[in-house]
């Protein structure tokens, strides 16, 4: 039986084998929603009858080694210009002249890396492969941290299913009315503006910093029917325009000078949007556990076939979250490790390829600049129970978070003499 899996390097060996390529343009092999295939070529190949028996010969061979995963029974389909234009959008070449397109339910987010934009402030991403790493805890002590150097911070809630920042960061008398479903629901009747009046709070521990944190919250200081408007939130036009909107009202309105992303974690197409469609800075928290390795290679993999390594590994970095204070020292060089195992792996080039290429992106396991290279969290008790964040004062954090702010300050410097 061959599987799902095994599909595209039978799709290669058989274009390879056939090689048709000068004959018939541009084909896009496109896997379907149950996994079988649909050729697609140009409108003016189908009265070509030489080019039209060379398609066939393609379907014929495809099917004898797919089998169940072969090619649907229509077969070809003759396209106009404009449905090619909308498949060479979401194509990746993986033949001469062949492109490879797969149709989605979910997980499209995932296939596509947009570049920053210089005009926006800078936006940092906080990301978990699986929950319960203390994201909410790091993004309020980070906005502490940034708002102390003078910086005008604002922190969203995007963990919609498992929001934190809300109670955790703002007393009941200072949470604004509304929060981010209830932009994303109201802007779907066109009253998105309206809600920006009243969806940012400040935390009390804010007033005597240099610079300033605003929370958009998840919810208001009333949730009413928040199951109901979750239910809502994904309706309407592509989500990641309707989010990069948000974000772009949001940061003309405040004018921060960083914003910081809670995101979902999980590899939900709604973690994808804030970890690869809106140029920002990724934090990648992870545990030294073997289920947060496999799943973070399945998703460094994902990057690794479809070419997007180049387009996202500068702005990663990996952290370790909550640390256990025994045994530090081997903890961290067991997660160096795997870390670097996996970036290695995945997402740095192959040094052999050096004189080819130029350059490479790649680092030694002890480069303390590299993605790989852990920003640790050590784990505390107060901090952990969450119990700090309405009051958060720095000396309650310093020594949980004493280098991973360090090494995140050198990330930043580091990035602004790139610029």
């Amino acid at each position: 039986m061959l599987t799902f899996d095994r599909m595209r390097g039978v799709v290669s060996e058989v274009v390879n084998a056939v090689g048709l390529a000068s004959d018939l343009d541009q084909v896009y092999i496109v896997r379907d929603l149950y996994g079988t295939l649909g050729i697609v070529v140009s409108e003016a190949l189908e009265a070509d009858e030489v080019r039209r028996a060379a398609l066939d010969e393609l379907v014929r061979s495809l099917n004898v080694g797919l089998g169940a995963h072969g090619v649907r029974e229509r077969g070809v389909f003759f396209a106009d210009q404009d449905t090619l234009d909308s498949l060479r959008a979401q194509s990746q070449v993986f033949a001469a002249g062949f492109s490879w397109v797969d149709r989605l339910v979910t997980g499209r987010d995932w296939w596509t890396v947009k570049p920053r934009d210089r005009r926006c402030p800078r936006r940092v991403t906080l990301y978990s492969i699986k929950g319960g790493v203390g994201r909410s805890t790091t993004a309020a002590v980070l906005a502490s941290h940034l708002a102390r150097q003078g910086e005008q911070v604002l922190v969203v809630d995007l963990d919609l299913e498992s929001p934190g920042l809300s109670s955790a960061m703002l007393d009941r008398d200072v949470q604004p009315g509304f929060g981010v479903t209830d932009w994303f629901v109201e802007d779907l009747v066109k009253q998105g503006d309206t809600v920006l009046e009243d969806i940012v709070g400040s935390p009390k521990w804010a007033g005597d910093l240099e610079g300033g944190v605003s929370i958009v919250p998840a919810y208001g200081s009333e949730p009413g029917e928040y199951l109901a408007k979750l239910g809502r939130v994904y309706m309407g036009d592509d989500w990641t325009d309707r989010l990069q909107r948000l974000l772009g009202a949001l940061e003309v309105r405040f004018q921060p000078t960083v914003t910081l992303i809670e995101s979902r974690s999980g590899l939900h197409d709604i973690a994808a949007s804030a970890v690869t469609d809106l140029g920002a800075d990724v934090l990648l928290f992870a545990m030294n556990s073997e289920n947060h390795w496999t799943n973070y290679d399945m998703l460094f993999r994902h990057w690794q076939l479809r070419d997007l390594a180049p387009k996202i590994r500068q702005r990663l970095a990996i952290v370790s979250a909550m640390t256990p204070v025994n045994d530090q020292k081997a903890y961290l060089t067991s997660f160096r490790e795997r870390s670097w195992d996996l970036f290695r792996d995945r997402l740095y080039d192959d040094t052999m390829e050096q004189d080819a290429l130029g350059s490479t992106f790649s680092f030694d396991l002890g480069d303390e600049d590299a993605p790989h290279a852990p920003l640790p969290i050590y784990w505390n008790l107060g901090l952990a129970s969450g119990g700090g964040l309405l009051d958060l004062d720095e000396t309650g954090f310093g020594g949980a978070y004493a280098h991973f702010l360090s090494r995140f300050d050198g990330l930043v410097s580091a990035e602004e003499d790139d610029v």
